[in-house]
């Protein structure tokens, strides 16, 4: 048995041989990767993290590797897949599955042909050693904003579990978005240090994979980008500025891991992301319906300014996490929506209402939105805003992206945003 000196003083051990190390976690990482054969010491490697994004970005990054003629595997919030198949697997963790389950599915799809893996690194996976062992190649930082307050507790706590990623000796590369200021802290960090090597992508003059412009089309947008001296363009089928910059990154990493630029830009332009900002297409004279992960303040703003006015946004926040991100929320929904309508999104088992509340006073305080409104359960918000939205409004559904369940007093409910837009739809619209 392996424990800490606190392990072995608190449990009764004498049936058992025991070791006692410093850090239990670090060494059954270690002990896993060895167990499972080390996958990714010979694949070509990536890991991104940051507060919003990272989905997107590594789903981005899984596509250009396929159009490489890469055998892709990804882990991350939308599950675990090969080539883009999804591969069953009882999830340990929301996100980067502990360091034993991590191992076991990398060495699986290995065994289904993947020559490289993209995974999501969270704050909590990376300061409980979950990705202890990884070989990275490229690692990448898209941004930080408020999350994860319950476990860490302050945004530099937060800030500091992120930076472990960066941290000399451990990625061969490192891409960070510049526009950030917390990107700017940790470039600032890594030159110090003097390791890992850093390519920088943002709008920023200074940064290596300058954004010029874009030039928002009514399917797609086209984005210009500097590097090198040399000027470039692209198309992008996703929506949204911030969906520019999660490009920028993808590809910058896909440079920094030695892949040609032109066949990664092809890969990058009909990328997509489940639940990411997803359209739900309802037809002839329906609404524009938007489906979004966004459940920070910062990506819920981002992710309204990606869709066009009037609009309205369906939004609600999580139990027994960050109260207060709530009330925040509440106001970024009001500085972009003309009806915000507060619903919700696994309130675990807190009182549903008393969320619900604190997201609305967030939103009614701002003054900038008139209508505020308690829209009740999930289902019954999604319902009232496509019955309230006019002939070219658009309708945004902010929260749970690509979940399948809802948790509501202990139990898990099956609950899919785009199944429930769809059936709304249909229910207001039969004859």
């Amino acid at each position: 048995m392996v424990t800490d000196a606190a392990g072995a003083a608190l449990a009764d051990l004498s049936d058992w041989p025991v070791i006692v190390v410093d850090n239990p976690r670090a060494v059954m990482a270690a002990a896993a990767v060895r167990l499972f054969g080390d996958p990714t010491a010979r694949r070509t490697t990536f890991g991104v993290t940051g507060t919003a994004g990272k989905t997107t970005t590594s789903l981005m990054l899984d596509a250009a590797l396929r159009a490489n003629g890469r055998h892709s595997g990804y882990i991350g919030s939308i599950g675990f897949t090969v080539d883009g198949r999804r591969i069953p697997m009882q999830r340990s963790t929301p996100t980067t599955p502990e360091s034993i389950d991590l191992q076991a599915m990398l060495a699986a799809m290995a065994e289904q042909g993947a020559d490289s893996f993209v995974m999501e690194a969270t704050s909590v996976g990376l300061e409980l050693d979950r990705l202890a062992g990884v070989s990275f190649d490229v690692v990448g930082f898209t941004n930080l904003g408020r999350d994860h307050m319950d476990y860490h507790h302050t945004v530099e706590n937060y800030f500091a579990a992120k930076t472990r990623l960066f941290r000399p000796g451990w990625a061969g590369h490192a891409v960070v978005n510049l526009d950030d200021p917390y990107g700017q802290r940790l470039l600032a960090m890594m030159r110090q240090a003097g390791d890992p090597p850093v390519t920088t992508v943002g709008y920023d003059a200074a940064a290596d994979f300058r954004i010029v412009g874009r030039t928002v089309m009514a399917s797609h947008q086209q984005v210009v980008f500097e590097h090198d001296g040399q000027t470039a363009q692209f198309d992008l089928d996703m929506p949204g500025e911030f969906n520019v910059r999660n490009a920028m990154l993808a590809l910058a990493m896909m440079d920094a891991a030695g892949f040609d630029q032109q066949t990664t830009l092809q890969g990058l332009a009909h990328a997509t992301a489940p639940g990411r900002m997803q359209r739900v297409d309802l037809g002839e004279g329906a609404p524009l319906v938007f489906v979004d992960d966004a459940h920070t303040p910062e990506a819920t703003e981002a992710a309204l300014k990606a869709a066009t006015r009037p609009m309205i946004a369906v939004v609600g926040c999580g139990g027994d996490r960050d109260h207060g991100k709530r009330a925040l929320t509440g106001a970024a929904c009001a500085r972009q929506a003309d009806v915000v309508i507060v619903t919700d999104d696994n309130p675990r088992t807190e009182d549903p209402a008393a969320i619900r509340a604190a997201i609305r006073q967030g939103a009614v305080e701002t003054g900038l939105c008139d209508k505020v409104l308690d829209g009740g359960g999930r289902q019954d918000a999604i319902k009232q805003a496509l019955a309230m939205a006019e002939p070219g409004w658009t309708v945004v559904v902010l929260g749970r992206g690509d979940e399948d369940f809802q948790e509501v007093h202990g139990q898990l409910i099956p609950l899919h945003d785009v199944d429930v837009v769809q059936t709304a739809w249909h229910e207001l619209t039969k004859p």
